[in-house]
């Protein structure tokens, strides 16, 4: 509600535009560059059967591209992360994974490593 005269011209309505599409990138990188990287399909949401597979398909690339190196694996608390099915998959994968501390911008590399032009001078 806003008050307004009796006389007052009728607010202007503006068009809702609907947003660009919108698209969820995955991606996974250590300290030589990127490792895996992932596009989600227009509709799809991420659950744990797909968090396994984008798992999956780290643990393949990681073969490929850093056969002589350990791979400890640092993910947020989201529910497809910490689910029963994930959790059984890291350990039939063998991948290690460090505890993520709630949220602290202060501690999000992604800010200042794959998006180099963002960061503030």
């Amino acid at each position: 509600m806003e008050y307004r005269h009796k006389t007052s011209p009728s607010p202007r309505k503006f068009k809702v535009v609907a947003s660009a599409r919108k698209v969820l990138f995955t991606i996974f990188w250590d300290m030589e560059g990127v490792v895996h990287k992932e596009f989600l399909e227009q509709g799809q949401t991420v659950n744990s059967e797909r968090y396994i597979s984008t798992l999956r398909a780290l643990k393949l690339r990681l073969r490929r591209v850093r056969r002589d190196k350990d791979s400890i694996l640092q993910h947020d608390n989201a529910r497809p992360h910490t689910s029963r099915q994930t959790q059984d998959a890291l350990r039939q994968l063998e991948l290690t994974t460090l505890p993520h501390f709630v949220y602290r911008p202060d501690l999000a590399p992604s800010d200042y490593y794959l998006f180099p032009n963002s960061r503030s001078t």
